[in-house]
């Protein structure tokens, strides 16, 4: 009987999706050009059969294609830098979604060559700096194919600058977070500088002074003071009145309170209807007859309180509470002026 016979059939392997020729030195060489991922150029090379050419534009169209998905979201995140040649100082927001690609070390590189790009031609629009020209293509572009490696939106904010005799720049801790930038009328003292940045990323301030607070904010600010003025008119002769009657304000300062303070036995419910039938007709009373004079002296107080603290030169020093930011500038030098700020930060205040 003849024996058994099995036959083995070896099949084809199959195809490499990646060409033979496509090396690990020309994965490394374009991710050198284009900052995308390892697999990302891999993939590009394989797609376009090792033309680095049509290599570089799959990737700038796979950023592309990113950026238009993710158009909608918030970028709350970024690197912020500043930097100043003298007598020019500017600083740029590169914006993305996560702190993780914010603090990645290419993202970081690029904020900086952009602002790099916009010191170099002293630019003074974001329309300007995303014209020039970086790598194969615009600022544009690689912010575009920055979106695409990182996987998030990504956009540019927050340019600012300023010029004068002599400039100066602070990065807040060096986190990237927040940047002030300053002009001087003239050549200032390295140290005073600074102060002067930490003084503006410290307190906020508006303006240098009280002529550059636009009219439209004071008198924003003078109308609620009034108002504000006002209601504690009202609610001083209210609360007069309450403890006139034998109650206490804070017993019947809210339905809430009154529903709570009866519950517990501290008022009692003809407390309550007596409170209510003072309060309305007190605060009626009281703001029909408001001295308006009186009124509108303390609003300016109120003020002047408020342009102490949001005009540069008027606030008090982080260095010395002692002196104003005026006093720190004449101490330095009587004809020292700060001709220009800015600042900008990534954090809600």
């Amino acid at each position: 009987k003849p024996s058994a016979c099995r036959i083995y059939i070896r099949s084809k392997p199959a195809a490499s999706s990646t060409p033979t020729s496509i090396s690990c030195g020309d994965i490394t060489k374009l991710r050198k050009m284009t900052g995308a991922g390892m697999m990302d150029c891999k993939n590009a090379l394989a797609e376009s059969e090792g033309d680095f050419d049509k290599a570089m534009e799959i990737i700038r169209k796979k950023g592309q294609a990113v950026a238009a998905k993710r158009s909608d979201r918030e970028t709350s995140e970024g690197c912020v830098l500043a930097k100043s040649i003298g007598d020019y100082a500017a600083m740029i927001a590169l914006k993305c979604e996560t702190d993780f690609v914010a603090k990645n070390a290419d993202f970081v590189a690029l904020t900086q060559a952009i602002l790099d790009a916009a010191i170099a031609n002293k630019c003074q629009t974001l329309d300007e700096i995303k014209a020039l020209p970086m790598g194969n293509g615009t600022i544009a572009d690689a912010i575009v194919e920055r979106s695409g490696i990182t996987g998030e939106k990504t956009e540019l904010d927050g340019f600012n600058f300023v010029s004068g005799a002599c400039t100066a720049v602070y990065n807040h801790m060096n986190k990237n977070q927040l940047c002030t930038i300053v002009a001087f009328n003239k050549e200032c003292d390295a140290q005073v500088a600074h102060e002067i940045c930490m003084q503006i990323a410290a307190m906020n301030p508006i303006a240098i002074d009280e002529a550059g607070v636009p009219e439209s904010v004071k008198q924003e600010e003078i109308n609620v003071a009034i108002e504000k003025t006002k209601a504690e008119q009202v609610q001083k002769a209210v609360e007069a009145a309450l403890k006139k009657a034998g109650i206490n304000p804070s017993h019947v300062d809210s339905e809430e309170h009154m529903e709570s303070n009866m519950a517990k036995g501290w008022i009692t419910a003809e407390d309550v209807a007596k409170a209510k039938e003072i309060k309305e007709k007190v605060a009626a009373e009281k703001a029909a007859n408001l001295p308006e004079a009186m009124i509108e002296n303390i609003a300016k107080g109120r003020l002047g309180k408020f342009l102490k603290e949001v005009c540069l030169l008027k606030q008090e020093s982080i260095m010395d509470p002692k002196k104003t930011v005026a006093d720190v500038l004449k101490a330095a030098d009587p004809e020292l002026a700060v001709a220009d700020f800015k600042r900008f930060t990534l954090r809600a205040e």
